[in-house]
């Protein structure tokens, strides 16, 4: 689950990782406020930071969402010493649409802002902390190229990346948080903040569950102090039932609502960008039918895993969602029956078929349990079903169904 920029601060915050002051307001009422509280504390340097689930938000630019063509603002986060000005940026950035390279054309309606202390800083680091599933252990990863997309540096200087892997059995340590520090020509002072920071940054992402924490950029500030000016984190799915707070922390209007819609019925659905909507059963099974897609010409719309044990009612609410894109030209269905049984899955499918206007082709390949018996209640069901008896026959068929559309 991807976090606001807020809250991931509020979490590193919690486990000791030097961050900026700063207080999310979600309507400009709440501006006055927000400024007041961090005058109080002395500061005088603001930065006003939309907050969308995208990176490349500085770079943006923001568009009034019922003109597209009308620009409001060159950039999503704006530094300034003045608070007038401030609250001019928190005008024209809240409520309006954000577009970057991360969200596409379409952009993202801002409706959270963060409003933080400006800190005066000398250095940018690049840290970064996930599993490397190759090796079945975390990996630290650490550049002096800061304020930069590290895809962009892993391209294109990849030596200037410094990565320390972590052993399970044994946790991270001391020496290795020093190894970091001399990989980034740490010295002195900041040499000394670093390993404090790092061990408390890696303590996070334990004690979290995170899949990711990015912290770009991690700032040396004029005082030699460290602080993480930005932080992404992701959180592992799988570990919300240790963490009681984690779904008040998900924003749903940062999510696709297809995805979301999706969730509520149990379905592991995530949108694309092709033509071909898939519903197959098991993660695997469902990658290797993308390919297929791909291999008869066509783009997969979706990926749609209806999980291990689909009943009549799952087959259909993945209908309604695949065919809730409006892009979608044709669909494959691919079930292997192991736990879940063909015919049971042949039923959802006459069912969805009855009650749901389908106007594009449906190719299905069934194989496994009870598979003869669903392939003959299709047959029989008098419903524009095409069969297929093996991955080659489906693409086959699904190259046919393309090409009649075209």
């Amino acid at each position: 689950m991807k976090i606001h920029e807020y809250q991931a601060k509020q979490i590193l915050l919690k486990y000791g990782v030097p961050v900026q002051n700063g207080i999310p307001i979600k309507s400009i009422s709440e501006f006055e406020g927000a400024l007041s509280t961090l005058q109080s504390h002395g500061i005088n340097q603001f930065v006003v930071k939309s907050q969308i689930h995208a990176g490349g938000r500085g770079k943006g630019k923001v568009y009034n969402p019922a003109n597209r063509e009308e620009l409001i603002l060159d950039g999503g986060v704006k530094f300034t010493t003045d608070a007038v000005k401030a609250k001019e940026y928190a005008e024209k950035i809240l409520g309006n649409l954000l577009v970057t390279h991360q969200t596409g054309d379409e952009g993202k309606l801002v409706q959270t802002l963060f409003i933080t202390e400006g800190l005066d800083y000398t250095h940018e680091f690049y840290i970064g902390i996930l599993l490397d599933r190759t090796v079945g252990k975390n990996v630290i990863m650490a550049s002096t190229e800061g304020g930069v997309e590290i895809e962009k540096v892993a391209e294109e200087t990849p030596e200037k990346i410094i990565k320390e892997w972590v052993d399970p059995n044994i946790g991270f340590q001391s020496f290795q948080a020093r190894r970091l520090a001399f990989g980034l020509g740490l010295t002195g002072e900041v040499f000394k903040n670093f390993i404090p920071f790092i061990t408390a940054l890696y303590k996070a992402y334990e004690a979290s569950d995170a899949s990711l924490i990015e912290v770009n950029p991690m700032a040396i500030l004029n005082d030699n102090k460290i602080v993480a000016l930005d932080a992404k984190i992701t959180l592992d799915d799988n570990a919300m039932f240790r963490h009681k707070d984690y779904p008040e922390l998900r924003d749903i209007n940062e999510e696709d609502p297809l995805e979301v819609e999706a969730s509520n019925f149990n379905l592991n659905y995530v949108k694309l960008d092709g033509n071909v909507g898939c519903m197959v059963n098991g993660a695997g099974l469902a990658m290797a039918t993308m390919d297929i897609i791909k291999l008869a010409g066509g783009e997969p719309a979706n990926f749609l895993d209806v999980g291990g044990g689909a009943s009549k009612e799952t087959v259909e609410n993945g209908f309604k969602i695949i065919l809730s894109d409006p892009n979608v030209k044709a669909i494959l269905v691919n079930i292997f029956g192991g736990i879940v049984r063909c015919d049971r899955v042949a039923g959802g499918i006459i069912e969805a078929a009855k009650n749901i206007n389908i106007q594009v082709p449906v190719v299905v390949r069934l194989a496994g349990t009870n598979a003869d018996i669903a392939k003959k209640m299709l047959d029989e069901s008098g419903l524009a079903i095409i069969a297929a008896e093996g991955f080659k026959d489906a693409a086959e068929k699904i190259t046919q169904v393309l090409s009649n559309e075209q």
